[in-house]
C-alpha cells in the first residue's frame, strides 16, 4: 500500500506545465477548486483502495472536472423530429432579421427608454406597440415575458377581489402544469364557471352575469379538443352579452397566429384580428407560437384597459428586456412587410410543400448511403393546432438498437434530436433548418461509427 503522504500537494500539481495550461484555459481559481476537489477525492477513498494515483492521473481527473463544470447545459441542437414548435426545444427559432436585431442592441448600448428625438428618457413600451397597432388594429398593446404573464397580468389588474366568468370547458392546464384556476386564484380574482364541461350555452352567460363582474374570460383550447355532444356559443355572443352587461371580455388565444392557418392544410386557428372583430376588449397571445417570435407574451386591446393594465406594479415585475423587444420588433416587421412565409421560419416550414421534403430526404439518404425515403406527418406542436398534422418526407434508419442510437445522435458535437417510428429511427426535414442539412448527414455518419456490435 502506498502512503497517502505520496500524494502531491495543490503547489506541485499547480506547477506542472499541464495545470498552468488549465489555468489559461480557465482560470486559476477554477482550476485552484478541480484540483482541491480531486485530491479530496483520492483521501476519502483512499482507506479502502490503499491507492495514490500518480500525478498525470490526477490532473487528467482535474480536466475532466473543468469540463464538466463548465459544460454549458443549454445549447443549439438539429430537430429533426418533426415537431415545429417543440417546447422541449425551445418552440419557434428566430429570423434571421431577428437574431441581428439581438446582436445589434446587445453588442452596445440602446435606445430601449430613451426617447431620440426629445434626448430625454422614453418607455420601453413604445418599441413594439405601433407595429401591433397597425397589423392588428387594436388600440394598444404591452409587450410582457410570456403569456401566462400576461393573462395573470391582466387579471390582477383588472378582477383583484372580482368575479370573472369563465366557461367550464376552458378550465384547462397547458405543459408545465399550468392551469388556468390557478392563475386565477393567483391574482386574487373570483372564479365563476358557466355552463358544463361539454356544453356551454349564452344563457349560461347571461344568468351569470346577472351579478356584477369584473371580465368575461375565454379560453382558447389550443393543445387539446373537446369532441361528440357538446356546444359552445361564439365569441361574438358573449361579447354582445358581456357588453350589454357593462364588463369587458378578455380572450386567451394563448398560441394567436397572425396567418390563417387553414390556407396551409390545417385546421382554422383563431387569429388575433378575428377575437378583435369579434368584440374581444383584451386578447392575450404568445410570442414564440404561431407567431413565430421570441418568448413573449402580448396583450391588445382597448386603450382604457391597457392604460390601467401598463399602470399596474405587476407590470414592471414581467416587463420584456430589451433582447426579446429587439426580437419581436423585427419578427413584426416581417409580417408588414408581407413577408413572413420567407423570412419566418416555423411559418417556411409550415408552408414548405411535400416534394421539397422529398427531395431532402433522398438527399440525406445518399448521403449518409443508409435507410429508406417513407411518408410519415409533421405537427405544429408547442400548444397550437392540436390533432393536425402535415404530411412529410421521412428519412428511415433500420437499426438494431434505435434507442441507443438516439443516444449517439445526442452526443455529437451539435445534438440531433429525432424519434422512433415503428422500431425505425426517422428524420423529418421539415424542422431541420436548410442550413443544417451537412451537419445532420456528418452527426448520423458518426453516430453509425460508434455504433457497437450486437
Amino acid at each position: 500500500m502506498v502512503d497517502l503522504r505520496a500524494l502531491p500537494s495543490i503547489d506541485e500539481l499547480l506547477q506542472t506545465t499541464t495545470a498552468q495550461t488549465y489555468v489559461a484555459s480557465y482560470g486559476r481559481p477554477l482550476t485552484l477548486s478541480a484540483s482541491r476537489f480531486a485530491l479530496d477525492e483520492v483521501r476519502k477513498a483512499y482507506p479502502k483502495t490503499g491507492r495514490v494515483p500518480e500525478i498525470p492521473q490526477l490532473l487528467s481527473r482535474v480536466e475532466q472536472l473543468l469540463e464538466n463544470w463548465t459544460e454549458l447545459t443549454l445549447r443549439p441542437v438539429i430537430n429533426a423530429t418533426g415537431v415545429i414548435l417543440h417546447t422541449n426545444l425551445g418552440r419557434a427559432p428566430l429570423s434571421q432579421a431577428a437574431n441581428e436585431a439581438i446582436q445589434a442592441v446587445s453588442a452596445g448600448y440602446s435606445s430601449l427608454e430613451y426617447n431620440l428625438e426629445k434626448g430625454e428618457r422614453g418607455s420601453r413600451l413604445v418599441h413594439a406597440e405601433a407595429l401591433l397597432q397597425r397589423l392588428t388594429g387594436a388600440e394598444a398593446a404591452l409587450v410582457v415575458n410570456n403569456n401566462a404573464a400576461a393573462v395573470l397580468l391582466v387579471l390582477s389588474a383588472l378582477a383583484r377581489r372580482r368575479r370573472v366568468l369563465i366557461a367550464r370547458s376552458q378550465l384547462v392546464e397547458i405543459g408545465g402544469g399550468f392551469r388556468v384556476p390557478d392563475v386565477m386564484k393567483q391574482s386574487g380574482a373570483k372564479l365563476v364557471e358557466v355552463g358544463t364541461t361539454n356544453r356551454v350555452h349564452l344563457a349560461d352567460y347571461e344568468t351569470a352575469l346577472e351579478e356584477p363582474a369584473a371580465l368575461v374570460m375565454l379560453a382558447h383550447r389550443s393543445n387539446f379538443q373537446i369532441v361528440g355532444f357538446t356546444s359552445e356559443p361564439l365569441l361574438a355572443e358573449i361579447s354582445n352579452a358581456a357588453h350589454q352587461a357593462g364588463v369587458p371580455v378578455l380572450d386567451d388565444l394563448g398560441s394567436g397566429s397572425l396567418l390563417d392557418t387553414a390556407a396551409y392544410g390545417m385546421a382554422h386557428e383563431p387569429t388575433i384580428s378575428e377575437s378583435l372583430a369579434a368584440g374581444a376588449d383584451l386578447v392575450c397571445f404568445s410570442g414564440d407560437k404561431l407567431l413565430g417570435g421570441p418568448q413573449a407574451g402580448i396583450i391588445l386591446g382597448r386603450r382604457e384597459l391597457l392604460t390601467k393594465i401598463k399602470k399596474y406594479p405587476l407590470a414592471r415585475a414581467v416587463r420584456a428586456d430589451k433582447l426579446c423587444l429587439a426580437a419581436l420588433t423585427a419578427t413584426l416587421l416581417h409580417y408588414l412587410k408581407d413577408e413572413a412565409l420567407n423570412q419566418i421560419p416555423i411559418w417556411r416550414m409550415i408552408a414548405t410543400p411535400l416534394e421539397k421534403l422529398q427531395t431532402r430526404a433522398a438527399g440525406w439518404k445518399d448521403a449518409i448511403n443508409a435507410g429508406q425515403v417513407i411518408h410519415g406527418e409533421s405537427t405544429v406542436g408547442g400548444g397550437s393546432l392540436p390533432g393536425e398534422t402535415l404530411p412529410t418526407a421521412l428519412l428511415a434508419l433500420e437499426i438494431a438498437n434505435p434507442n441507443r442510437f438516439l443516444a449517439r445522435l445526442r452526443q455529437t458535437p451539435l445534438p440531433v434530436i429525432a424519434r422512433i417510428t415503428e422500431d425505425r429511427v426517422v428524420l423529418d426535414p421539415r424542422t431541420v433548418l436548410p442550413e443544417q442539412d451537412a451537419l445532420l448527414v456528418a452527426a448520423v455518419q458518426e453516430a453509425f461509427k460508434e455504433q457497437p456490435a450486437d
